[in-house]
């Protein structure tokens, strides 16, 4: 007998993307949710180390309308000031150093107006007007996006559970799941070790582990964990935290003011990812160490823009294990080889960002009897057994990664 009590649907994973996905059930009526969480809190694992970047700016329609929908849910989230997102938004400068560059912005200018998301290039000095700190000499074009900014992302999630646990859902930390119990070929729950607990439904929103919650029902899928590097800096002049995000994907750099200090990430070319199959579903993840060879890289693309960052120290270094997945798009909605199993994860590091999208997603997937053919797109069938190997899948997710910044292939 669970010394939980049994729920209508099970959420597995308490980072933004589990929580988002329960605020946005929970907002539609469905009450009767439990989540898991195997560490101590919410927002433990890969969530803690995100960026907390909220961009707009996409290569499909589809991706610009749902992180316009993640921003108008953080602004709505924004209202509780007890329990905000802690949501900055201070706009972004994307920066395009070459011609090619150039006319993807312009391309992208014309998509998002579309969309109806407010766009526009800015010249040189209107930049460095907003930015005193960042040199924008080689800039060939600068495109302009108001309603971006960025967030803490521990405080998105626990805005997410507290707005959820309004409206009745449950949230339950220190509590690994250890199996899906399966009943003629369907979920009917999972296994914890505080005991088994019974439930319809399944949601995999296990981050690095979605791989192994999805195997434990019976189902494989490409969720391939990649590492990902970012750094803050010690006290840098002329940063304050109302200073818009920056992106120069000619470099696969983004900056923002992280309080007084610069916050500065990238996407290398030689990138490390993991073979979670020999992962147990309770085992943890690799250890990550501090790769320096990285943060030097990191710095290198960066100082011809910021050349402060030269001199600084670093305060900070963070690291992690988001998923990719080998076609670059979510991996949403119901498997038909494992019914009552539903998937949010293979988030391509728009896990945080996109959390209030997904969470819409996988409601449209569970409970729309006709969902976009968008969000059929993205279901978990995609990948049927015998349809994908792991190495190709692997190689495939790792230049997904190396393709954050690319002008193409366009992923949606």
């Amino acid at each position: 007998m669970s010394q939980l009590g049994d729920a209508e649907i099970i959420i597995v994973g308490g980072g933004a993307v589990g929580c988002g996905v329960a605020y946005s059930l929970a907002k539609t009526g469905k009450t009767d949710l439990l989540l898991l969480e195997r560490e101590p809190t919410l927002a433990a694992m890969t969530t803690s180390q995100a960026a907390g970047l909220v961009g707009q700016v996409r290569a499909s329609a589809e991706r610009i309308r749902l992180a316009m929908w993640s921003v108008r849910t953080f602004s709505e989230l924004q209202r509780d000031a007890a329990a905000g997102p802690n949501f900055r938004q201070v706009g972004s400068l994307r920066v395009a150093l070459t011609d090619e560059r150039v006319a993807e912005f312009r391309r992208l200018e014309v998509l998002c107006r579309e969309c109806g998301l407010d766009v526009e290039f800015i010249d040189r000095p209107a930049a460095a007007a907003q930015w005193p700190a960042m040199n924008f000499d080689q800039a060939r074009a600068i495109l302009w996006c108001p309603s971006d900014g960025y967030l803490q992302p521990s405080d998105l999630t626990m805005s997410y559970a507290a707005q959820a646990r309004m409206l009745g859902a449950r949230f339950v930390t220190n509590t690994a799941v250890t199996g899906v119990i399966l009943e003629n070929g369907r979920v009917a729950g999972v296994r914890t070790a505080r005991g088994d607990v019974r439930c319809g439904t399944v949601i995999n929103a296990a981050g690095a582990h979605a791989y192994q919650l999805a195997c434990a029902a019976g189902l494989r899928l490409p969720i391939v964990p990649v590492r990902h590097h970012y750094f803050v800096t010690v006290h840098a002049e002329n940063v304050t935290p109302n200073l818009p995000v920056v992106r120069i994907p000619d470099k696969t750099l983004y900056v923002r003011a992280e309080v007084n200090s610069l916050l500065i990430g990238g996407w290398e070319e030689n990138c490390l990812s993991h073979d979670p199959r020999p992962l147990a579903l309770d085992g943890d993840t690799p250890r990550l160490e501090d790769d320096w060879d990285v943060m030097a890289w990191i710095g290198q693309q960066a100082s011809p823009l910021v050349p402060q960052v030269e001199r600084l120290g670093i305060r900070s270094v963070f690291k992690g294990w988001p998923t990719f997945t080998p076609d670059g798009r979510f991996i949403i909605g119901e498997s038909r080889q494992v019914p009552g199993l539903v998937m949010a994860g293979g988030c391509n590091a728009h896990g945080v960002s996109g959390s209030a999208g997904i969470g819409r997603h996988v409601v449209e997937s569970m409970l729309d009897p006709n969902p976009s053919e968008y969000v059929r797109s993205l279901s978990p069938d995609r990948f049927a057994e015998g349809t994908w190997d792991w190495e190709t899948a692997r190689r495939d997710a790792e230049q997904v990664f190396r393709n954050y910044y690319a002008i193409s292939p366009h992923y949606s």
